[in-house]
């Protein structure tokens, strides 16, 4: 897991530590140091620590004006021991919304596994982003068929079109204009 990097192709166009409304303003990393681990994996530095001993988190991109937030996660999603949802949402889905995004893409390519608990936290942000969406983009067949087995589902979009989403070989607001376009065919 030490060599999984978070996607770095558009740091030209967004930085966390630079943007000052980020949760994770001014944090500093190493290239060297390896501090974070899910378990005894240790975890390449760039990834973000908001709370959770198995989950870890990069903001990709976030546009303020367009209101969306892409967040890449690695590790283990475990709401049942560790309450990771309750983090996520305090920690890091709360500053933005404060500053007006409502629109979510989390992006879930290693993230290995999925505990659920209960789903107040889940339907709390459903809530909170009232106009916008919660997506949830190339999850493991595992972690989807959990969120489903626990009503996840009725929050975060997921599945068809969002499970195989070839989003590496774009720039970010043509993923953020693919999504919304696939989000609003299934709300209309």
């Amino acid at each position: 897991m030490q060599d999984i990097e978070p996607y770095y192709f558009w740091r030209d166009f967004y930085k966390s530590e630079d943007d000052e409304l980020s949760p994770f303003y001014n944090r500093e990393y190493s290239e060297f140091e390896y501090t974070n681990k899910v378990y005894n994996y240790l975890l390449h530095p760039q990834w973000d620590e908001f709370g959770s001993s198995t989950l870890y988190i990069k903001n990709l991109f976030v546009d303020y004006t367009e209101g969306f937030a892409i967040i890449e996660m690695i590790g283990e999603w475990n709401d049942a021991i560790n309450n990771d949802i309750m983090f996520l949402k305090r920690d890091v889905v709360e500053e933005f919304e404060t500053n007006g995004i409502n629109k979510f893409i989390l992006i879930g390519e290693n993230v290995l596994n999925f505990h659920a608990s209960d789903d107040s936290y889940y339907e709390d942000w459903f809530q909170d982003v009232e106009e916008g969406w919660i997506v949830a983009l190339n999850f493991q067949e595992q972690v989807l068929q959990e969120f489903k087995q626990n009503n996840i589902d009725y929050y975060l979009n997921f599945g068809g079109e969002l499970d195989n989403f070839n989003w590496r070989n774009l720039l970010p607001y043509q993923v953020y204009s693919n999504v919304l376009n696939i989000i609003s065919r299934r709300l209309n």
